[in-house]
């Protein structure tokens, strides 16, 4: 069977925004295949996500990935994340939403490598539309994501565990 994780991250997103929240993305930035921009890693190897229709462009969420382009620090990037490396997805606004357990398998070394190029090829065609203002920089607030991560002081998301 295919892994349901794809579609629990869909259906929540979907959820999060029809309820005028903010989908926020937790993603262990250190499996294979995932393409985040490192310097904002924790102590973990986790980065968060703001992906909101007003703080990414051409979010596509599909079985295999999540990718979507964002700025960070007014940079454009092209980010990729495998499924199987998304730890959550929760409402900013009241923490609501969903952890994951590491159930998919990561992919070979061989395919990350293909991803990498792709993503690097895809950022590189996208730089001279990079001075066009995005959708996150008009939105009037900037994603958390913008900055890098605190001190250890840093309060984490407020999440439930239901079972």
């Amino acid at each position: 069977m295919t892994s349901s994780q794809p579609y629990l991250i869909r259906a929540i997103y979907e959820w999060i925004v029809d309820n005028n929240l903010t989908p926020y993305l937790m993603v262990d930035g250190t499996r294979k295949g995932a393409i985040v921009p490192e310097d904002y890693l924790d102590d973990q190897g986790r980065i968060i996500l703001n992906i909101s229709p007003s703080a990414t462009s051409e979010l596509l969420m599909n079985n295999e990935e999540v990718t979507f382009n964002a700025r960070f620090s007014g940079q454009a990037i092209g980010i990729v994340v495998p499924t199987f490396c998304v730890k959550a997805i929760y409402a900013r606004e009241n923490g609501q939403g969903m952890m994951f357990n590491d159930e998919g398998n990561e992919e070979s070394s061989e395919e990350s490598v293909r991803r990498k190029k792709r993503a690097m090829l895809e950022s590189v065609s996208g730089a001279s539309s990079a001075s066009a203002p995005s959708a996150a920089d008009n939105a009037g607030e900037t994603p958390p994501d913008d900055k890098p991560p605190a001190g250890k002081g840093r309060k984490g998301p407020n999440l439930k565990v239901v079972k």
